[in-house]
Order: C-alpha cells, then sequence, then structure tokens
C-alpha cells in the first residue's frame, strides 16, 4: 500500500531513496468500512487524504438532502483548502461508498518534513495546483453543462463511477433528480 502513493510522486518527480524512506516511514494509513464517515460537516481538521483503495462520496445537506459534489477513487486527493489553510470547519460531509484506503497527511507533519527535504514541498505544490485545477474544471462545467452534457462528461472521464456509486448519487451530482437522470439515459440510448 505504501508503495502507491511513493509511485504517485515518483511520477510527479523522481525521489531519492531518503525521501522515499520518509515517505513510508511517516505515513499512516487508515482503513475504513463502506458507510463509516470519515468526516462530518462542522467538524475541524486540518487533515488531507490519498485514496490508495475505494471510494469516499463527498455531500453537503441542503434541506434536509443530500447533495453530493464529489467522489474520490484510487489516485485522488481530498484537500479541503478552506479547512487546511483557514483552520475553518469541515462544510461537507465524507463517506465511504466502499471499504476505503486512505494516506492522511497533516499539514503540521508536512511542513516538518519540507524543512529536511524541499523536493517533497514541491511534489505537495504540483499535487495542489492539479486540485485546484480540478476543482476548478468542475465548477465552470457546472455552471456552463446542461445536466446532459454533466453526466455524459462523467460517463467519459469516470466511467468507473457508474458501477461503483448508486445512481441517485450520480444523479445529485449532476444537479437533478433521479427520474431526471432516467430520462437522460434514455434519451440517450434512443439516440444510440
Amino acid at each position: 500500500m505504501q508503495q502507491k502513493l511513493i509511485n504517485y510522486f515518483s511520477r510527479i518527480t523522481p525521489l531519492s531513496a531518503e525521501e522515499a524512506e520518509v515517505i513510508a516511514s511517516g505515513m499512516t494509513v487508515k482503513t475504513y468500512r463502506k458507510g463509516d464517515i470519515v468526516l462530518r460537516e462542522g467538524q475541524y481538521s486540518n487533515d488531507t487524504y490519498f485514496v490508495l483503495e475505494g471510494c469516499i462520496r463527498q455531500y453537503k445537506i441542503i434541506d434536509g438532502n443530500e447533495i453530493t459534489t464529489n467522489f474520490f477513487t484510487e489516485e485522488q486527493w481530498i484537500i479541503s483548502f478552506d479547512t487546511v489553510e483557514n483552520k475553518s470547519p469541515s462544510k461537507y460531509y465524507l463517506v465511504c461508498v466502499e471499504d476505503t484506503s486512505v494516506v492522511v497527511g497533516n499539514e503540521q507533519k508536512s511542513q516538518e518534513i519540507f524543512k529536511q527535504f524541499p523536493n517533497l514541498e514541491k511534489i505537495s505544490l504540483k499535487i495542489m495546483e492539479t486540485v485546484f485545477m480540478e476543482y476548478q474544471s468542475f465548477m465552470t462545467n457546472y455552471i456552463t453543462d446542461k445536466p446532459e452534457q454533466r453526466y455524459l462528461k462523467l460517463l467519459q472521464s469516470r466511467p468507473d463511477i457508474f458501477q461503483r456509486v448508486p445512481q441517485y448519487d450520480i444523479a445529485s451530482y449532476i444537479g437533478v433528480k433521479p427520474e431526471s437522470l432516467s430520462r437522460i439515459r434514455k434519451k440517450l440510448v434512443k439516440k444510440n
């Protein structure tokens, strides 16, 4: 399991043996069962998560309804810029859709490692840039695309989600009711 994170970092930039060792020795891996809540809205946490295996759904509760805002699967980071940078309480829930293993990162521990290994800070900044660009792209698409386009983009970019997540969560993610998702799917089947 630890090797997955080291391999991920190595794809960004080559690691020295010392850097790989400090990552492996300082790594905290947590395993959750399907249905476990990793983080609750209002909870304080400055942890980040790297999904080794499994699937985590991010959602908010609005007017008593769960609104899905993201799905995180293998080799994806869960970083809340508000909680890490501003020490604010979480604005959402993280729940495991499947049995899931994550590496838990801690900002304080990371800063100590960065002092000793500046290359790892560069990797961290690259990861933050990537996560920020993914969020920005998602927000732009959500604002400019119609639900059918959001559905098609999700199907194209992350087809595995449709096998791993209930349809009502996918409907919530693309911003429609489950009945509307059924209509979108029927319409697309007729086109093909």
